[in-house]
């Protein structure tokens, strides 16, 4: 049985013709062979989501002292200048990938030595981006 449908979209109207399926007959099984036949399934209740991931907030790995990139992105800012002291998991580096920032801390106590990237550099994962002594 076909229907005509009007559907709104963006503030566009559309007539829109349907082919509705099964509507007014019995829907029909799918003839089923030893191979083909599925155990029967009990319903459950949906799976709750999954529980979002924590944004990254690593040095991403590297030498002690070393601040590297985590993943490949832009500078966004630089939260700690030569000369700061700095605790293990305080934020260094800001970085931008994909429309969101992630922060890169600091990977162990210390002060920062030299930055050896500026706002706006892009950046590969892995990259030394801080070094701490």
């Amino acid at each position: 049985m076909k229907k005509t449908l009007r559907i709104s979209f963006n503030g566009k109207t559309y007539d829109v013709v349907a082919e509705i399926l099964g509507e007014g007959t019995a829907p029909k099984a799918a003839p089923t062979t030893p191979d083909s036949a599925a155990p029967a399934v009990a319903a459950s209740a949906p799976a709750a989501p999954a529980a979002p991931a924590a944004p990254a907030a690593s040095s991403g790995g590297g030498a002690p002292g070393e601040v590297t990139s985590p993943l490949a992105g832009k500078v966004a800012s630089i939260d700690a200048a030569v000369g700061t002291a700095v605790k293990a998991g305080d934020a260094v580096i800001t970085l931008e990938a994909m429309k969101m920032n992630t922060v890169v801390s600091a990977p162990v106590d210390g002060t920062v030595a030299a930055v050896h990237v500026n706002p706006g550099d892009g950046v590969e994962e892995g990259q030394l981006l801080m070094t701490l002594k």
